[in-house]
């Protein structure tokens, strides 16, 4: 796949509901990953009954994907349907915010593409929205929730197989491509406008405070040190094409990531994500999308050692992925075991500040 923006994990169907219990509807078809949040959530058991964008072409995309849905005249018809319980959102990255706060107010739960937000402010009015309507506003981090070595990884370490998480580093680099335009493929152009996408360490930052904060087990953190730069992209220069981050946690241990959009084309993918863990009794990595070197390799990998053992895994099609079922009963009976609401803020509070605060390298 050369584009991360359409990166859409499919898995075996694991409903945890009965056909009809959970119905839920899209709305804000503007990023790709609308399309891996609407399988995750269908292979979970729920039913696209809807979906609605004021852009034409996002519909007739939409819909050559998810056939079954029915095309909404408006937002306002999907939000005044009261047999759809959440309302999944992949609009402009600073549009989200607003979709999430409307999609509460109509008693819905949401379901939102990462980054959630762009700015604090608007992380404030969420914050404000959860609290006064009780309902969910949910993040789809899928460079952890939708990746599977991202998923093992996690149950190694709950089964104690590194010990004590010390230290996580998580490398994120994407394909950039270039604005669409008709007939060709590319990002819509709002994406190289700094105040549509909030710049790159609060875009795919985002995914890597967030897996930081999961496997560390830490509920806050400071941010150290951050940067941004537009190193090789003048043509948009509101772009951060390079990004990273130091953060140190609140339980006393540390994250560093860093992400940019020099994916070299003769990469088999869209960009060798990896994430490096270390314990008090061993490590483990993760290549998230291919095995450098190795043609034809897309999958998923993990690598651990630890004071018993040496072990290669290709989780490729073993694990699945459990966020879309947890987050579906958490829906229904008001839990929070798929991701609590407070972790969820605090990766994009974290991503937040580390933009804002970012050094600028270049130009």
């Amino acid at each position: 796949m050369s584009d991360g923006a359409l990166h859409a994990p499919e898995s075996k169907p694991a409903p945890v509901v009965k056909p009809g219990e959970f119905v839920f509807a899209a709305v804000g078809l503007y990023h790709g990953h609308i399309y891996g949040m609407c399988n995750g959530l269908l292979e979970a058991g729920g039913i696209l009954k809807s979906y609605y964008d004021p852009d034409p072409r996002y519909r007739e995309q939409f819909a050559k994907r998810f056939a079954g849905a029915h095309e909404a005249a408006s937002e306002e018809e999907i939000l005044a349907d009261p047999e759809i319980l959440l309302v999944a959102g992949a609009t402009k990255t600073d549009e989200r915010c607003a979709l999430g706060l409307r999609v509460m107010a109509a008693g819905k739960d949401y379901f939102t593409d990462k980054a959630p937000l762009t700015t604090l402010e608007q992380l404030d009015l969420a914050r404000d929205a959860v609290q006064k309507t009780g309902k969910k506003y949910a993040v789809y981090y899928s460079e952890r929730i939708h990746v599977e070595s991202a998923v093992f990884a996690g149950q190694l370490i709950e089964q104690g197989a590194i010990g004590r998480v010390l230290q996580v580093i998580g490398f994120g680099p994407h394909r950039l491509g270039s604005i669409e335009k008709p007939g060709k493929p590319g990002r819509p152009a709002w994406f190289f406008v700094k105040k549509h996408y909030g710049g790159i360490l609060c875009d795919i930052g985002s995914h890597n405070v967030e897996q930081i904060l999961y496997y560390t087990g830490a509920k806050n953190g400071t941010v150290v040190r951050s940067h941004i730069a537009n190193y090789n992209h003048p043509e948009y220069p509101e772009l951060d094409d390079f990004g990273d981050c130091e953060l140190v946690l609140d339980n006393k241990t540390t994250g560093y990531f860093r992400v940019d959009w020099f994916t070299p084309d003769g990469l088999q993918n869209w960009g060798d994500g990896r994430l490096f863990i270390l314990g008090t009794e061993g490590f483990i990595e993760q290549r998230k999308y291919l095995n450098l070197g190795v043609k034809d390799s897309g999958g998923s990998y993990v690598f651990l050692a630890n004071s018993k053992e040496e072990r290669a895994y290709n989780v490729t099609g073993n694990v699945g992925y459990p966020f879309f079922g947890q987050l579906i009963l958490d829906c229904l009976n008001r839990t929070e075991n798929a991701m609590t609401q407070d972790h969820a803020f605090k990766a994009a509070e974290l991503s937040l500040i580390a933009q804002r605060d970012a050094v600028i390298l270049a130009p």
